[in-house]
């Protein structure tokens, strides 16, 4: 009972550490764990600029890098960043190589990571769909950390606002997938001892639903399991308390509107 009474605590206070804030009027999120640097979730408010445009509200005149996003689990340095025919690099997540710059992903229900060295200053911004999150992207971005020098204990991690899992629903197979990320392959051929094992977890990524041969996912929940996993202590992690199918007066949600629109999230490097 001891660790679910610390999880409550913790949720509590990471809850209370997202604040809006605003720029030229328009509201956006920052999170108090990530408070060392200049960062932002973004609103539909401020579309349909792109990070050229949105990095002035963190700095009149720094460099912003961005992808193209593919769903995948590739992770890029900006220096890695170039311009490919009409397109960027294709990517799912950036990781800053020195101070001063500003690194973005576009979401709508998928899941923003704004990461953050609290030693060195280097940043990284991180695509998490469920297929992202299947290929556990945010723990390959964590290793591009490690891979730089950095210390897991140092590292702090924000999950912006996206689709929650009281209203994502999933086929039973990308909940087999999210299993399998999380370490559970010998069940991978056995969907209900893999349904079971999932909801046997402690604040369980699925959540039931009526229709056959689907569940509830959430998506975040399953990212901050692997982040766990890595090591991570929970008060390292910080969910943001914001669902984009939910609030339709601050958020893009392709599954509420079948729309393809976005809005962005960022974060500047520091110190290095």
């Amino acid at each position: 009972m001891g660790e679910v009474h610390r999880r409550a605590d913790l949720f509590e206070i990471a809850s209370e550490q997202w604040q809006w804030q605003t720029w030229e009027d328009r509201p956006y999120l920052t999170c108090k764990l990530l408070a060392s640097w200049n960062h932002g979730f973004f609103t539909q408010a401020f579309a349909p600029e792109l990070p050229e445009s949105l990095v002035k509200v963190f700095h009149p005149e720094i460099p912003a890098y961005r992808v193209k996003q593919v769903h995948g689990n590739t992770v890029l340095t900006s220096d890695e960043i170039s311009w490919e025919g009409q397109h960027f690099s294709p990517a799912d997540g950036i990781v800053s190589t020195a101070q001063q710059q500003a690194v973005f992903v576009a979401t709508a229900d998928c899941t923003p990571a704004l990461i953050g060295d609290r030693l060195t200053g280097q940043v990284a911004a991180v695509h998490a769909g469920w297929r992202g999150t299947a290929k556990r992207i945010i723990p390959e971005a964590i290793q591009k950390f490690l891979d730089a020098g950095s210390e897991l204990k140092n590292l702090l991690v924000a999950l912006g606002p996206a689709i929650s899992g009281e209203v994502y629903q999933v086929s039973t197979d990308v909940a087999v997938e999210m299993g399998i990320s999380l370490g559970l392959q010998d069940l991978a051929n056995d969907v209900d001892a893999m349904l079971l094992a999932l909801e046997n977890l402690i604040e369980s990524p699925i959540l039931p639903d009526p229709d056959d041969g689907k569940v509830r996912l959430d998506v975040r929940r399953v990212n901050q399991l692997q982040l766990e996993q890595l090591g991570l202590d929970i008060a390292q992690v910080a969910i943001a308390p914001h669902c984009t199918y939910q609030q339709p007066e601050h958020f893009f949600s392709y599954r509420r509107s079948n729309e393809k629109k976005v809005q962005w999230s960022g974060i500047v490097s520091n110190r290095f």
